[in-house]
């Protein structure tokens, strides 16, 4: 009888744990403009920025277009952070201005052209 009340315990308790398994949060697409990022290495830095970033997914930064688009779960982490997070990598994000020390530390390359980066924009004639 002891053994039949243990397993039947054991089998609860198995049961419980693959419920709660099964209840992560949602999986979020975030398309984000990030308009500072000039180049691959931006592309890069802000990538791998992210993937550190808890509850982040994937993440797929388009110079050309200057959007990033960032797959999440929304019980991790939520989209004010990621943004800050880009900020804090030295980018534009939205309505988040890069933050100014880690602005300063991007190479050259990877600046605005009116700070001193040498990416012009290309002008269409």
């Amino acid at each position: 009888m002891r053994i039949l009340k243990l397993v039947m315990v054991m089998l609860l308790a198995c049961i419980g744990s693959a419920f709660a398994q099964s209840k992560k949060g949602t999986l979020v697409t975030a398309k984000i403009s990030t308009p500072t990022a000039l180049c691959e290495q931006c592309k890069d830095r802000i990538e791998r920025f992210l993937d550190r970033e808890e509850g982040v997914q994937s993440a797929k930064v388009n110079f050309h277009t200057k959007t990033t688009v960032v797959k999440f779960y929304s019980d991790r982490t939520n989209i004010e952070n990621i943004k800050a997070g880009i900020a804090n990598a030295g980018y534009d994000a939205d309505n988040v201005t890069a933050n100014p020390e880690s602005y300063n530390r991007l190479p050259t390359a990877c600046k605005k052209p009116e700070d001193g980066g040498t990416h012009q924009l290309k002008k269409k004639p």
